[in-house]
């Protein structure tokens, strides 16, 4: 279990080593994370995660997300070909359904949480 101290330190929490980024589609990303909290039911996961620059797709097919940007810099390209920058300090939803790229300008390291449909 995580104490509540934890999330005042997002910066620092060891996320251990970066692997390689499975949907990268440009650069020579890579990514680690770590599950802060996951619900009893696993239906709600709390964590962080981090990815060095380069471009991705992802999907919202079967979950939401919740992310706070905590440091670094993307822009979110949705459907339809909607680009939106996000910074340090942020806050975005992605909704059931979801789905586009990620274009990650320098390495960032975001909150997040996921809820399962």
């Amino acid at each position: 279990m995580i104490d509540f101290q934890t999330f005042l330190h997002l910066a620092d929490i060891d996320l251990g080593t970066p692997q390689p980024k499975p949907t990268s589609i440009e650069g020579d990303q890579r990514e680690a994370a770590r599950a802060l909290w996951t619900s009893a039911d696993g239906n709600i996961e709390v964590g962080v995660w981090e990815c060095s620059p380069g471009r991705f797709t992802a999907r919202r097919d079967d979950n939401s997300e919740i992310c706070h940007i905590v440091s670094g810099r993307v822009t979110l390209h949705g459907p339809g070909a909607a680009a939106q920058e996000v910074g340090a300090g942020e806050l975005l939803v992605l909704p059931l359904g979801w789905h586009g790229e990620w274009t990650i300008h320098e390495t960032t390291r975001k909150l997040y949480v996921i809820h399962k449909a």
